[in-house]
């Protein structure tokens, strides 16, 4: 076992190919090692300083080589009186006896070195259907290191009642296993830093005693480097959305014969905007683009992810665009029912980082229920502009919200071993939660897009755009892995 007082060692260890070393790019938030769809690929086990505290403790994750003939080991090491001395003593060709020279350096691993022991299994089979499982476990029940049975290859993120079934059923599996002390779900490709704090939690009893205090400084560190680039995260996702708030453009101000003429052309040939409406619309689409790129980029910076945003960010936003203006409420009550209020007739598909709002597009932001002396009030409460403006409706920063929250959830379940970060279809359970939690919150939400005005500043509105990610976003992680966030 590690000997410093500093010094906490944690050692991944598996049946061959089932991930450790993808899990351990995971945890560490860099390439590390070989990985290919093979068995053995690992033959040396190597350590990696997962964190590091100013008092110079340090926490050590170490990659092994997977067991390899795991029923035939088990057997060889019951006909000895000392297994473990017996083996490590043995030298095994590393070419013609692999599985038991690979085998070996994990076992050296885990006797010398190792606090608590992480051992990896395929959730994807069941526990019965693995063979290797009960003689991996016996023979780390010689050594007799705790260890932590960690759910690898679980799929896509599910709701937490699917993660606790897992955990519940190779819990029972392993109930014969007393050395086994923890079984918690942590998918190399789909995990949450959250649950990488419930695991450094879970494992604060199994630290020897006189380490205990080193491993506190370091999950406390752990929790502060996470809690930054959370911070970090709900900043990069505040800003174009503050800066799509309160972004103009002004449009020629038509005479009203002019507006009529041009109204009832549109309802003719079944369309709702002008040559210029389009043009604004199209300026403010570009805009908000640029914004969502640069947002992603940086949220996928701050996660250490390598890749680049989803180009399928569209121009197709017309119809979320409100067109204001100082229209007299006579003339716009000659033009209810013809006019709606806003540019309708094209919809949104807005996909940034491979994830897009709605169902995949924003459908009738604004219908003009109200009619058109409905929209004169509405657009004439902002004071002191002649011509016509052309902004961003609510529902559509409204959406703008939803989409981030789900965006950040995408990039903070991306695991590192899966290498650059692409686009990927999020699970449909996310959808709905994040729909309710922003829909609980929808006053706050139309307090803070009633501050904007054609003087607004984005700088300002962007901290109270920040305030609503962070508290929204946290709420969504309380709710996805109940009490992990208790104590941060």
């Amino acid at each position: 076992m590690s000997g410093a007082a500093g010094a906490i060692a944690l050692s991944l260890i598996s049946h061959t190919n089932a991930g450790k070393t993808t899990l351990a790019r995971t945890l560490l938030g860099r390439d590390v090692g070989e990985v290919r769809d093979a068995p053995h690929v690992t033959t040396e086990a190597t350590p990696y300083p997962l964190i590091e505290t100013p008092q110079g403790d340090a926490l050590v994750l170490w990659d092994t080589p997977g067991f390899g003939d795991s029923v035939r080991l088990a057997r060889r090491l019951r006909q000895q009186g000392n297994p473990i001395g017996w083996f490590l003593s043995q030298v095994w060709d590393r070419f013609r006896n692999q599985p038991f020279y690979l085998s070996q350096q994990a076992v050296r691993n885990v006797r010398d070195d190792a606090d608590v022991v992480l051992y990896l299994v395929n959730a994807s089979e069941a526990p019965a259907d693995a063979g290797y499982l009960a003689p991996e476990l016996e023979v780390l029940a010689w050594i007799g290191r705790p260890v932590v049975v960690l759910l690898n290859q679980t799929g896509r993120p599910r709701p937490r009642a699917a993660e606790e079934t897992d955990e519940a059923r190779w819990r029972e599996a392993l109930r014969a296993h007393p050395l086994v002390r923890q079984v918690l779900a942590l998918d190399a490709f789909a995990r949450c830093w959250v649950q990488e704090i419930v695991l450094l939690r879970a494992l604060a009893p199994l630290v020897a005693t006189d380490k205990g205090d080193a491993y506190q400084r370091l999950v406390g560190a752990w929790q502060t480097r996470r809690d930054l680039q959370f911070d970090q995260a709900m900043t990069a996702l505040a800003a174009p959305i503050a800066a799509a708030a309160c972004d103009v453009e002004r449009l020629a101000n038509p005479r009203f014969r002019d507006t009529l003429r041009d109204a009832l052309r549109s309802l003719v040939a079944g369309q709702q905007e002008n040559d210029d409406q389009q043009r604004a619309a199209r300026a403010l689409a570009s805009r908000l683009d640029a914004g969502l790129r640069e947002s992603t980029e940086r949220l996928i910076t701050i996660h250490g992810l390598s890749g680049h945003a989803a180009d399928e960010v569209r121009e197709r936003l017309i119809e979320h665009v409100r067109t204001q203006g100082p229209m007299h409420q006579g003339k716009a009550a000659a033009l209810g029912g013809v006019v709606s209020g806003a540019l309708s007739g094209l919809a949104a598909d807005l996909a940034a980082g491979g994830l897009s709002f709605g169902a995949g597009t924003l459908l009738g932001a604004i219908a003009g229920a109200a009619g058109g002396a409905g929209l004169a009030r509405g657009v004439n409460v902002l004071r002191g502009h002649s011509d016509a403006q052309v902004r961003w409706d609510d529902k559509l920063l409204d959406g703008l919200i939803t989409s981030a929250l789900l965006r950040y959830l995408a990039v903070a379940h991306f695991g590192r071993g899966r290498g650059e970060w692409k686009e990927s279809e999020y699970p449909p359970f996310w959808r709905e939660i994040v729909q309710q939690t922003v829909a609980a919150r929808q006053p706050a939400l139309a307090a803070l897009w009633a501050q904007r005005t054609l003087a607004a500043n984005a700088a300002n509105l962007e901290a109270g755009v920040y305030s609503f990610l962070r508290e929204a976003a946290r709420s969504l992680l309380d709710e996805l892995y109940p009490g992990a966030l208790a104590a941060s």
